[in-house]
């Protein structure tokens, strides 16, 4: 999907660029770990795991590159990790080590993806190339890891889907955008894709909505206003 982009964009001038080690590894790392953690975690507790750590990973990248991480950030940042937390507590017992071993280098991994993504020069083009350079480490990695479950028609169609537009397109949406962002600001914003999922399950699932749920997503919603709220500055006499 994303060559596809890439040449629909690019047309007859496309060519392959030199891969940027780094990034294809931290996208390995996520791409990696986030698919073998799930099999043993709960979604909820893996979901509190990677955005957590995603947050804090790119919150520290933030105070290496000197980026003025405001008071107002912080309170917004918290305020949002403190929703999410309420929303998907308790579930501590009885969680598998591996997997939220797994879950964490996938966080990290990501975390620092996005950080690289900040530079980019061509998002489209750079994030396409990591993918296309990721595929090989990626499959010795499914050699290591094969999966026991039967392989089904509907599974295929459904990865296939699940790669080509939620992903794919979703990355390369990403990589345009997070440029235009400080860090911190999309440290935060990641926050609030947990609760998009919840809200998905109550309206195509049937799952019902609680005062757990109104009370978490205000929390976070309310903490990503306050982290990316910038008054604007007052006109000139």
């Amino acid at each position: 999907m994303l060559l596809a982009l890439i040449l629909f964009k690019d047309q007859k001038k496309f060519t392959f660029s030199k891969p940027n080690i780094t990034a294809v590894l931290a996208l390995c790392a996520y791409i990696i770990g986030f698919s073998q953690a799930y099999i043993s975690l709960d979604a909820g507790f893996g979901a509190l795991l990677l955005f957590g750590v995603v947050q804090i990973t790119m919150f520290i990248g933030a105070i290496l590159q000197r980026e003025n991480v405001t008071l107002q950030k912080w309170i917004g940042a918290a305020l949002a990790f403190s929703g999410l937390a309420y929303l998907l507590s308790p579930s501590s017992a009885g969680i598998d080590p591996l997997g939220a071993g797994l879950m964490t280098i996938a966080a990290i991994g990501w975390g620092i993806y996005s950080l690289i993504g900040r530079g980019a020069a061509n998002p489209l083009k750079d994030t396409g190339m990591n993918f296309v350079y990721a595929v090989p480490i990626v499959a010795v990695a499914m050699l290591l890891f094969p999966d026991e479950n039967q392989i089904t028609t509907i599974g295929i169609a459904l990865a296939i889907v699940s790669g080509a537009v939620t992903s794919g397109l979703g990355y390369a949406l990403w990589y345009s955008i997070i440029p235009k962002l400080q860090t911190s600001t999309a440290a935060v914003a990641q926050l609030t894709v947990p609760i998009i999922a919840t809200a998905g399950g109550i309206v195509f699932l049937a799952e019902t909505i609680d005062l757990r749920f109104v009370i978490a997503a205000f929390m976070v919603l309310s903490g990503v206003a306050i982290s990316a709220y910038q008054r604007k500055p007052k006109p000139r006499q």
